[in-house]
């Protein structure tokens, strides 16, 4: 479950499917990815074929599902929810 976003356009995009704040080259995966994450209980569930997911090393520790080219979408995780969640290009 998504708990919180840091991203102001990411947010947008999950809630009404549309975010001028977000590229339309990434939309489509981004918003993949998302519902991905809002169903996950656990971690594991987003291991899934494209999405090269992964712990970043970072404090507090973060986790990375890629969407295009660079772009990544970041998270923290705690007890079953998605925490900040952002659309970054960390590389």
């Amino acid at each position: 479950m998504i708990e919180s976003f840091r991203h102001r356009g990411l947010k947008e995009l999950f809630e009404t499917g549309k975010s001028a704040r977000v590229r339309p080259d990434l939309q489509r995966r981004a918003i993949r990815r998302l519902d991905a994450l809002e169903a996950a209980d656990m971690l594991d569930a987003l291991r899934q074929p494209g999405f090269d997911f992964h712990p970043l090393n970072t404090r507090p520790q973060r986790y990375s599902m890629h969407v295009n080219g660079p772009w990544c979408i970041t998270f923290e995780w705690n007890n079953g929810r998605a925490l900040r969640v952002d659309l970054e290009q960390y590389h």
